[in-house]
């Protein structure tokens, strides 16, 4: 865990996070999501949302969150991202790698994701992981194309080399 930020948890997002959620997201997006959207995948019974939490000011502070769906052995990830005051400081790192283990025990065998072909950041994370460059989406978010990435587990759980 990262050490410059004390008290992490990650738990299940609720409704009561959304206005953190909507916060970092329109910092971090230039087409961010709708209260709307959180809402829907809230619901969405193949939907999994994840909220770090840390000790910051003296009070819980929402850090990041990951929404993704797990489809028949199949995740698809939706949605990633880290308030900007805490990035660079290991909060991505910890929480995909905490969904990526959830995914692990449902039995993913393939998880995918979209991501912008100018975030060079969030490309290297995903590359860290283990994440392949894939193919692309011409014009995906309207106004830049998207690269797919995927990595593939084995029956044990390890990535594919």
């Amino acid at each position: 865990m990262p050490k410059s930020l004390p008290g992490l948890s990650i738990r299940p997002m609720t409704a009561n996070d959304l206005d953190d959620v909507l916060e970092i997201e329109r910092q971090s997006f230039p087409k961010p999501w709708t209260r709307g959207m959180f809402e829907s995948e809230l619901r969405n019974p193949v939907s999994f949302a994840n909220a770090l939490k840390a000790e910051f000011e003296g009070r819980e502070t929402l850090v990041a969150y990951i929404i993704y769906w797990v489809i028949h052995g199949e995740a698809h990830i939706l949605n990633i991202a880290v308030d900007p005051r805490f990035r660079r400081r290991g909060a991505a790192d910890l929480i995909l790698g905490t969904a990526l283990e959830q995914m692990r025990r449902n039995l993913v065998y393939e998880v995918f994701l979209e991501v912008r072909r100018s975030n060079a950041a969030a490309r290297e994370l995903y590359g860290k992981f283990g994440f392949r460059e894939s193919f692309e989406r011409k014009n995906y978010y309207g106004d830049e194309d998207a690269i797919v990435m995927s990595l593939a587990f084995d029956e044990y759980g390890e990535e594919y080399e």
